[in-house]
């Protein structure tokens, strides 16, 4: 296939001509009204605006053929309606300022544009009297009378009919309404107070998709029982509460326990001055709240609020208002991270409820045969040792276990009563079996282990630098040139760090000191890992990132081994350090370091219940 050149124009220049009004609204419409998802929250904004306590949203096919919004708001005059349907004609504002927004609408597009690209009828009463009026494809007829109770009703058939270009960009109906629940559930959590309907009407039979009842009381209270209707009861029953302020920046809202987190991020919600956004800068504050906690491979669940004076953001960035621009975004993003990080710090050794919900689903009967029944004086009895107390059944062909009993004094009674228990065995030299008073609490000691340990890291680094051991034989390690350089361009970092090396010719290093709280410790392995750390984090993470990510690393060869018995005070100290120790419920990986089972989840594991 050939391509000519561009050809260069003669003659006489173009004419520059002004558009019409009805192509005018199309092309805004491009940039307000992008999916039925964008002209739903541009409706459901109206309404809040409007000061509506109830919100009906009933929509069909995706929204492609039908959305009506319905509102018990202040309404319209018959005046108003064909001046709403004017571009950049609001009530929000009167253009003296536009900084100082306190309205979710301001700019006075949306109606005109959802009258550019599809059929709108809207009919309102604000008074004793009410009117109607319909606009489609840009053309607006005359208002008339109409019967309809306070509020306002906004109807939009066939949209894009006008454009129907940009039917072809649309998803399939499932993933539309999708988009519009979403929209929804978003603008729900953002005005607890006022109760939220969403209807499908696809087929003719209206089905509810989504309910949230106006709730009362104090702000924090209903901001959670609302979140657990938009987000799920799993969410509210593992959700920290944040409450933080700096510099006239308010942070309020909830974040759940690391433990508790979703494959993608599709659950952070944010809003600034209750306006839902999509904001890169506030998504990677949240990312890095929890960078210290959680597997990169795990996205957080958060709903933040970010208030503040209006003059301090600018939301007019966007024609459809989904982004912000902070004055100082140092600001806002230094007060989540710290706001989030003291609330995981103040949760301590708790891991979320999911963690017990997946074990009790884990833990099944075993199944039902037809073979005749046999009783429990029939069976041929296991081996029990006092000394192990190993247990071999004989009727389940499962590897023997071994149990390591602890001996039962007054210090284990009570710390029955404390949150992680007493030790009472350890489990294949890993996992530490405590009770509690109302149930048991199982413990992965090496996970719990590598957590306390890198806590006391970056304590010893943030006061004073890690302390660091002599080897009394220097470990010589063998790399390549590149490695050894990548190494030893850290050297004074890593000597913070507790990790003292220097060259030793060609592409090998010596390691002269390894950090003192990890006692004896394998130090070729703890560098090479090291220097996976070098390699994977490169220089475009932070530096206390990185510091944080190395620490991490060294942890973990300073922690309890799997496959090492531990005697009962060791036990019960691991356990006590837990409770002292903040992010305890979770391992540097982000897993969970502990179980917690009822009484009530275990009987009901033998149907006692």
């Amino acid at each position: 296939m050939t391509v000519s050149a561009p050809q260069i124009k003669t003659g006489s220049a173009p004419v520059i001509r002004q558009l019409d009004e009805a192509a005018v609204n199309r092309i805004a419409a491009g940039e307000v009204v992008e999916r039925p998802a964008s002209a739903v929250k541009e409706l459901i904004e109206n309404s809040i605006d409007a000061g509506a306590t109830r919100i009906d949203v009933t929509i069909a096919d995706g929204g492609k053929t039908l959305i009506r919004v319905s509102d018990d708001g202040c309404g319209m005059t018959a005046a108003d309606l064909p001046l709403a349907m004017s571009r950049h004609a609001t009530s929000k504002i009167d253009g003296t300022d536009l900084l100082n927004i306190h309205s979710f609408g301001f700019r006075g597009e949306a109606l005109p544009s959802l009258g550019a690209v599809g059929r709108l009828t809207i009919t309102s009463r604000c008074g004793d009297s009410a009117a109607v009026i319909h606009v489609s494809g840009g053309r607006i007829d005359p208002v008339k009378p109409a019967g309809h109770p306070r509020g306002t009703q906004v109807e939009l058939a066939d949209l894009f009919y006008a454009t129907p270009a940009r039917l072809k960009f649309l998803r399939s109906d499932r993933a539309e309404t999708q988009a519009i629940t979403d929209v929804v559930k978003r603008l729900a959590m953002a005005e607890p107070f006022v109760t939220f309907i969403l209807r499908d009407a696809s087929g003719g039979d209206a089905r509810t998709l989504f309910r949230a009842d106006a709730e009362s009381g104090d702000m924090f209270d209903a901001l959670h029982r609302r979140l657990r209707v938009a987000i799920g009861r799993d969410f509210a029953d593992n959700a920290l509460r944040l409450d933080a302020e700096r510099d006239g920046f308010h942070l309020t809202g909830y974040a759940a326990l690391p433990t508790y987190s979703k494959g993608a991020a599709v659950a952070q919600y944010l809003c600034v001055n209750g306006r839902p956004v999509r904001d890169k800068m506030l998504l990677g504050a949240l990312r890095a709240a929890y960078m210290d906690v959680m597997s990169r491979d795990r996205h957080p669940v958060a709903c933040l609020f970010i208030d503040c004076d209006p003059t301090l953001v600018d939301v007019n960035v966007h024609p459809a208002k989904s982004e912000v621009r902070f004055r100082d975004p140092a600001v806002v993003r230094g007060l989540i991270v710290s706001g989030i990080r003291h609330a995981l710090a103040e949760a301590g050794h708790r891991s979320s409820t999911t963690v017990s919900t997946a074990t009790l689903g884990a833990m099944t009967p075993m199944p039902q045969t037809d073979k005749a029944r046999v009783y429990q004086m029939d069976r041929v009895p296991g081996r029990f040792t006092a000394q192990n107390m190993t247990f071999q059944s004989g009727f389940a062909d499962a590897p023997a276990a071994r149990i390591d009993p602890v001996q039962e004094t007054d210090q284990a009674v009570a710390d029955e009563s404390r949150p992680l228990g007493a030790a009472r065995a350890q489990l294949h030299e890993n996992y530490i079996l405590s009770q509690t008073a109302d149930g048991l609490v199982i413990v992965d000691a090496h996970a719990a282990h590598e957590r306390l340990v890198y806590e006391r890291l970056k304590s010893q680094m943030a006061e004073t630098g890690v302390a660091a051991q002599a080897l009394l034989i220097p470990e010589i390690v063998e790399l390549t040139a590149s490695e050894a350089d990548l190494l030893l361009s850290q050297a004074d970092a890593l000597s913070q760090l507790g990790l003292g090396i220097e060259p030793f010719g060609g592409g090998a290093v010596a390691v002269r000191e390894t950090p003192a709280i990890l006692g004896t410790v394998d130090a070729r392995r703890l560098l090479l890992d090291v220097l996976d750390e070098l390699s994977d984090g490169g220089d475009t993470a932070p530096l206390k990132a990185r510091i944080d990510a190395i620490l991490s690393r060294v942890a973990c060869h300073g922690s309890v081994r799997t496959g090492r018995r531990m005697s009962a005070p060791e036990m019960n100290a691991l356990l006590r350090d837990m409770e002292a120790t903040p992010l305890s419920g979770q391992c540097n990986h982000g897993r969970p370091t502990s179980v917690t089972l009822s009484m009530t989840d275990i009987e009901r594991l033998f149907g006692r219940t």
